[in-house]
């Protein structure tokens, strides 16, 4: 267990206390990137060393070969079925096989990929017209914005509030005029019967394929550039986990969880962007997100509340630091369940049995197994052990640049575990009558003999029970 007194005694954290917000934050570099102190505290001392872990990146963002060489894979796999375009509408499928990152909202986006060219065609809204044409582009059209109407381009000095422009069929138009008219097209998502109806009207000699699954395998099982940069992230994640730790020891009851929160997200930004290579211009600094939460006390209690966490932190608390961080879209969630002193036994029990689920998903979690069978293996060590008044959820989902990810770690879910798929690990207990609840997380990666937990902080006593 971790003394706050101990810690004050024995450090010196410049960095931290009551002044650290807005105070600039500066670090060597070692060896990799995400891989240096966190701070000046001891928790970064006590950050595990796994000979494990994948080699991190050393870029920032995958290469356009990566996304070229990505969407050949998927030509080959659409081109078995006689497909001859293939349409891309879901952003994370635009943003996986092209690497053109953008803001998804109401405007419809459409990459559209000819599967015997070496060509990629653009559908795109007009205020995304300087990121397209900067990025990998044959051609591109765009429609002024969403509403849009026909004859509408004030850009080009053309104000006009005619007809509203049907955005798929304009869309369809596009795809006869580059001779697709007549061919088998896939796009990746269902088609409702209104569309369907359009396509029909529009290319009555077409037909299109739902190829969302092809896509969605593709982005399931990670290729190595990818594990490399969710590598990095988790560096740099387990660093941002070692600082919350120090603050909390640091600050004690004096913080809210708001402060830890806040104080951990400005430290991981300063940490990460001081190694990302950017200009201030599009492309470079893409697919960053640090995202840090902090909860303490009844909070902890519901596995997603809806409440804002702004409470001091007290004696007997039960803690969670959680979030997201990732680097060119890739990285995970790291979450750590503290219990601050005093406790009890109950408290002690059910800690520890989330601790021991944390690592039968680590060692069931090998290439050839279903989501089913080790979803199965945490439920009934749980229930063996005489919690399951407090499960409320599956362990674990897929995880990928949208957050939660296909295949589930779940009762239901048959999928066989491959090699380089990537889950969150959840087996969280929660006890609203006491106020309390535990839930961890992290990026796991399936081999072929366990699964690897990525981040580098402990599932230990010593980390996680602290004495304020």
């Amino acid at each position: 267990m971790a003394s706050r007194r101990f810690f004050i005694k024995n450090l010196a954290l410049g960095i931290l206390g009551s002044g650290f917000i807005g105070q600039k934050i500066s670090a060597g570099l070692a060896n990799q990137p995400g891989q240096e102190r966190a701070g000046k505290g001891e928790s970064a001392k006590l950050l595990i060393k796994n000979p494990d872990h994948p080699q991190p990146a050393n870029f920032d963002r995958l290469p356009l070969s990566w996304y070229k060489a990505t969407v050949k894979r998927l030509k080959e796999r659409v081109g078995e079925r006689g497909i001859k375009a293939v349409v891309l509408q879901n952003p994370w499928n635009i943003i996986y096989f092209t690497g053109l990152f953008h803001s998804s909202t109401e405007r419809p986006f459409y990459a559209v990929i000819p599967v015997e060219e070496d060509a990629l065609y653009w559908y795109h809204p007009g205020l995304d017209r300087d990121l397209v044409s900067t990025w990998w582009s044959t051609e591109n059209e765009y429609y002024f914005d969403y509403l849009h109407a026909e004859g509408g381009h004030p850009e080009k000095g053309q104000v006009a509030t005619g007809k509203t422009v049907d955005l798929f069929e304009w869309l369809l138009n596009g795809l006869k005029k580059r001779g697709f008219g007549d061919k088998v097209i896939g796009i990746d998502a269902e088609l409702p019967p209104s569309r369907l109806q359009k396509a029909k009207n529009v290319l009555p000699q077409a037909r299109f394929e739902d190829i969302s699954e092809i896509c969605l395998r593709m982005r399931m099982v990670k290729t190595p550039e990818e594990i490399a940069l969710i590598q990095r992230a988790m560096n740099y994640f387990s660093q941002i986990h070692a600082f919350a730790r120090d603050y909390i020891l640091e600050r004690g009851t004096d913080a809210t969880d708001f402060e830890v929160a806040e104080a951990a997200q400005q430290y991981g930004v300063n940490l990460i962007m001081k190694d990302i290579k950017r200009d201030g211009r599009p492309h470079s600094a893409v697919g960053i997100t640090v995202s840090i939460s902090c909860r303490t006390g009844v909070a902890t209690a519901y596995p997603h509340p809806n409440q804002f966490f702004h409470k001091k932190i007290e004696r007997g608390d039960a803690l969670q630091v959680a979030g997201v961080v990732r680097i060119g879209g890739y990285g995970g969630e790291l979450y750590r369940y503290f219990q601050i002193a005093p406790w009890d036994k109950h408290r002690e029990k059910l800690w520890e049995v989330v601790t021991e689920c944390v690592h039968i998903q680590e060692r069931e979690s090998r290439a050839g197994r279903t989501c089913a069978e080790v979803a199965a293996k945490i439920h009934q060590y749980q229930v063996k052990m005489g919690v399951n008044r407090y499960i409320y959820h599956r362990p674990a989902h897929g995880q990928g640049m949208e957050g939660h990810q296909a295949p589930w770690l779940a009762l239901g879910d048959q999928t066989v575990l491959e090699e380089g798929m990537t889950f969150s690990v959840e087996p969280g207990l929660y006890d609203p009558e006491n106020g309390f609840g535990y839930n961890p997380s992290d990026c796991l990666l399936v081999t072929r003999e366990k699964g690897i937990l990525m981040s580098s902080v402990p599932y230990t006593k010593e980390w996680m029970f602290l004495k304020l």
